[in-house]
C-alpha cells in the first residue's frame, strides 16, 4: 500500500511518526510532498522516506492520499492534483470545517473520500481520531484507513454530522489539557515544587486518570467520588472548582470550538 501526504505540518508529522513507529507502511511506501524543500529534507533525513516538492507526483503514486494542508489551501491543492488522481484512489481529508461534499465538488468527480479529525498526541502513539466516509468508499477501503489511524492511538467511526463535536472535544482538546497541566504546575510551583517536578506530577496525574476512565469503564463521576473523602482535601478542591465555574468553562470551550468548525464549513459570501 502506497501512502501519500500532501503537506507536512505539525499534524502530518505527528501522523507520519506514528505510522512509521508502528510499521503500518515501510518508509519506501510513504511519499510526502511540500513546496518548501527544507521542510521535507528534514523528514527525509529523519525517516528515509520518499519526498518531493511536486504534489502531482504524490497524487499520482499514492493509493491513499492524505490532504494535510490548511483548509484555506484545499481549493488550490485540489485544483493542482484533480487531473492526476483517479476515482479508484482514496482521498483522506484532515482539515477542520471541510465537508466531504465540498471536497468532492472541488475534484469534480465521484471520489472516494474519508474525512478524519485526528489530534497531535498521534506523535506519541496516543492520538484520538474520528472518521467518516462517503458512499463510494467500500468497507474494506474504510478499514484500511481506519487501521492507519488506529496505529497511533484510538480511532472511532462517526457520522459526518458529529464532526463538529469531535473537533471541539478531541481535535482542539489537547490545547485545553496543556493549559490545565500548566495551571496545575504553576500552582505546584507556588506551593514549593520545583518547576520540572511540578510538570511531571501534573502530567502523570492526567495520564493516569485518563487511563482509569478508559480501562475501568467506570463513569468519571464515580472515579471522582472515589477520590473525595468526607471533609477531605479533594472535596474542598472540587468545591472550589465548581464555585469558579470549571465545568461551565470547559463546556463553553468545547462548544466554541465546535461552532467555529461549523462556521468554517459554510461557503463564504462573495463580495459585491
Amino acid at each position: 500500500m502506497k501512502l501519500g501526504f500532501i503537506g507536512c505540518g505539525n499534524m502530518a508529522q505527528a501522523m507520519i511518526t506514528g505510522i512509521l513507529k508502528q510499521n503500518v507502511v515501510s518508509p519506501d511506501e510513504l511519499i510526502v510532498s511540500n513546496p518548501h524543500e527544507e521542510k521535507i529534507a528534514k523528514l527525509k533525513e529523519q525517516f528515509e522516506i520518499l519526498t518531493t516538492t511536486d504534489n502531482k507526483k504524490t497524487a499520482k503514486e499514492a493509493e491513499i492520499v492524505v490532504l494535510a494542508v490548511k483548509p484555506q489551501v484545499y481549493p488550490e491543492v485540489i485544483k493542482e492534483i484533480r487531473d492526476e488522481v483517479s476515482t479508484e484512489q482514496i482521498i483522506v481529508t484532515i482539515a477542520a470545517g471541510v465537508s466531504m461534499a465540498a471536497t468532492e465538488r472541488q475534484f469534480g468527480k465521484e471520489m472516494k473520500i474519508v474525512r478524519v479529525m485526528p489530534n497531535t498526541p498521534a506523535l506519541v502513539g496516543e492520538g484520538m481520531s474520528g472518521l467518516c466516509c462517503n458512499e463510494y468508499v467500500t468497507e474494506e477501503e474504510f478499514d484500511k484507513v481506519h487501521h492507519i489511524f488506529q496505529s497511533f492511538g484510538k480511532a472511532e467511526k462517526i457520522t459526518e454530522n458529529l464532526m463538529d463535536a469531535v473537533v471541539g472535544v478531541s481535535g482542539s482538546g489537547p490545547a485545553y489539557v496543556y493549559m490545565f497541566i500548566e495551571a496545575m504546575a504553576d500552582a505546584g510551583v507556588a506551593q514549593g515544587l520545583p518547576r520540572k517536578q511540578a510538570y511531571t506530577f501534573a502530567a502523570q496525574t492526567l495520564l493516569g486518570s485518563a487511563k482509569m476512565v478508559l480501562e475501568t469503564g467506570q463513569h468519571p463521576g464515580e472515579l471522582k467520588d472515589a477520590v473525595c473523602s468526607p471533609a477531605g482535601t479533594t472535596i474542598e478542591a472540587v468545591n472550589t472548582l465548581e464555585k469558579k465555574g470549571f465545568r461551565s468553562a470547559v463546556i463553553e470551550a468545547v462548544n466554541a470550538a465546535a461552532k467555529k468548525n461549523h462556521e468554517l464549513g459554510k461557503p463564504k459570501k462573495k463580495e459585491k
